[in-house]
Order: structure tokens, then C-alpha cells, then sequence
């Protein structure tokens, strides 16, 4: 492989990841650890183990990356994360 073709492709790897993007779940004082659980298991087709780790960082963190990939595959996801009271943005 030359030079010039080792540019081409990292040009194209990093061109696929800047199109990717996360949900990031941040705490709060309301929504119960069962609620979050069971919301990131439907949202973002978390395991039940997935969605208590996440609940567990969110909640001595403030806050956790609960998905990552493209806007469009992440604004409805998003979006009932925050129909069902929780707090996060896609960034």
C-alpha cells in the first residue's frame, strides 16, 4: 500500500466516525433506578445489565454515553428517552 492510498483511507475512516454521535443520559433527582433501567432497555435496546451499569454511572458520574451512532438512528431514541421524563441530549 502506498502513501498516498494509507491517506485516502484513514481520510475515510475518520470521515465515517464524525458522522457518529451519542446520547449522553444525565442524573437527576426524580426518575427511580428502575425507571431509568427499564426506559434504556426499550429506547436503546439495552440489556438488563447494560441499562443498570449505564444507571449506575449516571447516577456517581452525572452522567453516561448510553448510545452511540448516527443522528437519524439516535433522535427517536432520544426523543423517548425524554417522553419518558429522563434527561439527555445527542452529542
Amino acid at each position: 500500500m502506498s502513501t498516498q492510498e494509507e491517506v485516502l483511507e484513514k481520510k475515510k475512516v475518520e470521515t465515517k466516525e464524525s458522522k457518529l454521535h451519542e446520547i449522553v443520559l444525565y442524573n437527576d433527582d426524580y426518575n427511580t433506578f428502575d425507571h431509568v433501567i427499564e426506559t434504556l432497555i426499550i429506547a436503546c435496546d439495552h440489556t438488563p445489565e447494560q441499562a443498570e451499569q449505564c444507571s449506575l454511572l449516571v447516577h456517581y458520574k452525572g452522567k453516561c454515553t448510553v448510545k452511540t451512532g448516527t443522528y437519524k438512528d439516535l433522535e427517536p431514541r432520544c426523543g423517548k428517552l425524554l417522553e419518558e421524563g429522563l434527561t439527555a441530549e445527542i452529542v
